[in-house]
């Protein structure tokens, strides 16, 4: 679309003619655009001057997006409309079809190579004097489909941006050096090897672009996993992994380099796993904690990155996802001078968030909190936070002795693994404090058994436990493509048995759209299960006592559990029968 003032005024009259006939718009709406076409600068995008004025589609009562527009233009111009996904572009193939600078002359990019056909999106569906030329070149058929202008001059950039970083470090390293592929018999010959230089000013600019695509994208682990020919980066998005990139094994080795130096851990040590973590700002000027965790594999280093969003710490407990009978139930449980409260759930089930989320609502002023974390997840200089070193003996029982003596109010420690540490967490809440921390179980009533089997004696377990909070995550239903289904009544039944909850007259399903780049879900919440311990409970605090038992006496005193927790969302419709079924514990029926 030519930025010419001429051009946006006519483009701008077109589209408001078309939408007021359509009634999409009313007669006051479209005087508005008329009137803001004659004064639309020619620097501005006619796109983002239409979008900009904030219409209201008045048959769906939904605000005009950019996306709605650039819709309605691929409409009326016959072309399929593509909301880009740029996981799901191999960059470094669509890249070779043609130059940048062609790209950009004629704000076109292509998004997929098949066989026999290429597929181009384009700003401007009028601009069609490009495809003659890149038909002579290829001998191939061009498919065109029309997507938001603004995404495809930004993934332009980023784009061939990125494969030129990555072939000019895989040409510095040809140049440079020609290892072998690094694979499991030469690993004990790594640490002597020259890689290529983690410094070079490509590699600086790959890394650099992952990290703030992996924000962008609100991934919260990049995977970086090297293969024997091409090398993966994958990101967890949403609790799915998906491939993002290939790399060759050089590039992917100097890129593993990069990060090791930025989260300072040793890089010429590759037979061995390590841990580190970089602090860094994204675009939004928020700071951002990672994670990182290498370890070597058959064909060199893998690294996780495991993303820290400060904003997922949350100020509100509704905001994780507490029912208003929750959070006051949690408030009850945290809001006591001593005792011990524990949060439960596998890996990534949101425990680490709760924690720090409540830790950050108690730590005013008046109270010393401080925590002993096996690593420290997020900094925060409002906590005193001490990092477990087994290398040089400092465990997590260590940690907990060394609190004990710093006057502590709250203690939280990372997690309970052991008996020792079991026993100090007793010891500490035993002398007046109170003590958050986190197992892995299943459910809220199995923790019990869990701490009973590590060895700590049921008449300490009964005096000092307070409360239990079992958690997960669950997908949340894509608000732009969930569609009504009828309800399973079997299915149903199942879930919720053996509480007599009568189900909804419709449920909700996945279906995939753009916006969720087809998987039917998009964001998460907390569910939870919570268990305060009362007489009746603590009564039950036994060896010989199943977590059945415990479960059933926590069900008189009002706990629910975590599938009627899911059934809840289900009659809201905010998830599906089929991701809440995936998430119920398997042994619930058993209690």
């Amino acid at each position: 679309m030519p930025a010419a003032s001429k051009t946006s005024t006519n483009f701008m009259a077109t589209i408001a003619k078309q939408w007021l006939q359509a009634k999409i718009i009313s007669q006051k709406e479209f005087a508005k655009l008329l009137e803001k076409s004659s004064v639309t600068s020619a620097s501005v995008h006619p796109y983002i001057s239409i979008v900009d004025n904030k219409l209201t589609n008045i048959q769906t009562g939904k605000p005009i997006t950019m996306e709605f527009l650039t819709q309605w233009v691929a409409k009326i111009n016959k072309l399929d409309y593509l909301k880009i996904d740029p996981t799901k572009i191999n960059v470094n193939q669509v890249t070779q079809v043609i130059s940048q600078a062609y790209a950009r002359q004629h704000q076109i990019l292509p998004v997929a190579v098949d066989t026999g056909e290429i597929v181009i999106a384009v700003a401007d569906p009028k601009n069609t004097a490009w495809i003659i030329d890149i038909q002579k070149i290829h001998r191939q058929k061009i498919k065109r489909v029309h997507a938001n202008p603004i995404d495809i001059q930004r993934l332009l950039f980023e784009f061939y941006g990125v494969n030129r970083q990555v072939q000019g470090a895989k040409k510095l390293h040809k140049s440079k050096s020609n290892d072998p592929v690094l694979n499991l018999e030469q690993l004990v010959k790594l640490g002597g090897k020259k890689d290529l230089n983690a410094d070079d000013q490509h590699v600086i600019g790959l890394v650099d672009w992952l990290l703030q695509y992996a924000f962008d994208q609100r991934a919260s682990d990049i995977h970086l996993e090297p293969k024997r020919d091409n090398c993966l980066i994958r990101f967890r998005i949403d609790g799915k992994l998906l491939k993002v990139y290939d790399l060759p094994p050089a590039v992917m080795a100097a890129v593993i380099s990069r990060i090791k130096i930025l989260s300072r851990i040793d890089v010429a040590e590759k037979r061995r796993p390590q841990d580190g973590r970089i602090k860094t700002v994204s675009q939004g000027n928020r700071e951002i904690e990672l994670r990182v965790s290498t370890m070597p594999t058959t064909f060199g280093e893998k690294c996780v990155m495991r993303i820290f969003d400060p904003d997922a710490v949350v100020v509100n407990y509704q905001d994780l996802g507490f029912s208003e009978t929750e959070a006051e139930q949690w408030r009850q449980m945290i809001d006591r001078p001593h005792g011990i409260v524990l949060v439960t759930g596998p890996t990534g089930s949101g425990k680490t968030t709760t924690l720090y989320s409540t830790l950050k609502k108690l730590a005013t002023p008046e109270v010393n909190v401080s925590t002993v974390e096996d690593p420290i997840e997020m900094v925060d200089p409002i906590l005193n936070q001490m990092q477990v070193n087994p290398k040089i003996g400092l465990h997590f029982a260590d940690g907990v002795r060394t609190l004990m003596r710093q006057d502590p109010d709250i203690i939280m420690i990372g997690e309970i693994r052991d008996l020792e540490t079991a026993q100090m967490a007793v010891q500490a809440s035993l002398t007046g404090h109170l003590v958050l921390s986190t197992l892995h179980t299943n459910d809220a009533p199995s923790s019990i058994n869990r701490l009973l089997d590590l060895g700590v004696p049921d008449y300490l377990l009964r005096s000092t436990l307070a409360g239990v909070l079992a958690q997960r995550l669950i997908r949340l239903l894509c608000p732009h493509c969930k569609s009504p289904t009828k309800v399973d009544a079997e299915k149903w039944v199942s879930m919720v048995h053996p509480f007599d909850i009568q189900p909804p007259k419709e449920l909700f399903e996945a279906k995939g759209c753009d916006e969720c780049r087809n998987t039917g879900y998009h964001g998460r919440s907390g569910v939870f299960e919570m268990m305060p311990i009362h007489n009746q409970v603590r009564r039950l605090i036994r060896n010989d006592v199943p977590s059945e038992k415990v479960a059933a006496a926590a069900y008189e005193q009002g706990m629910m559990p975590l599938r009627i927790a899911i059934s809840h969302l289900l009659k809201a419709g905010s998830t599906s029968l089929e991701e809440a079924m995936r998430l119920a514990p398997p042994d619930f029926q058993h209690h």
